[in-house]
């Protein structure tokens, strides 16, 4: 039988919230865009269906601020979309829902589709919101990162 390469086993699920994505879609060439973009073999990056409602939502604003035509923002959300795997949040079991609500109650409700898929797929949240990474850690929820925490845990994986 044939041994798998070792890097399937190592890759991480890392379940990326709305602000990464926008971040992403406004600078493609910048941190964000080369951890979503050159970490094929270390990272498996998820998102909910929401996320892409989010995205729609705030279309003209994105355009806005990124000075993109609307043909290039479209472009550049089609490349990051083949980055992600989706999850329907129907696929969640109550648990998870409940333990993501009690965490995020008092930090933002709004961000309790996230916790609860990181939950779900025993994966860690990379977020851009401060309020939330610092009230998960506060609450010694282990698994979620920031930009920062993210480029040191690749700078880790890529050593070994």
């Amino acid at each position: 039988m044939e041994k798998e390469p070792e890097t399937l086993h190592q890759m991480r699920k890392i379940i990326v919230d709305t602000n990464i994505i926008f971040s992403c879609l406004l600078n493609s060439q910048g941190t964000i865009g080369d951890l979503i973009f050159n970490s094929e073999n270390l990272f498996a990056f998820y998102s909910n269906q929401y996320m892409r409602y989010e995205i729609r939502k705030h279309w003209q604003k994105l355009l806005k601020i990124s000075t993109l035509t609307d043909t290039q923002l479209q472009t550049a959300y089609e490349t990051m979309l083949t980055k992600l795997t989706f999850v329907n949040e129907e696929l969640i079991p109550p648990k998870d829902w409940e333990k993501a609500e009690a965490l995020v109650s008092d930090i933002d409700i709004d961000d309790t589709d996230f916790v609860a898929l990181t939950r779900y797929l025993k994966g860690s949240l990379w977020t851009g919101d401060k309020a939330l990474y610092d009230g998960l850690k506060a609450k010694r929820f282990r698994t979620v990162y920031n930009t920062q925490g993210m480029i040191k845990l690749q700078e880790r994986l890529t050593r070994r």
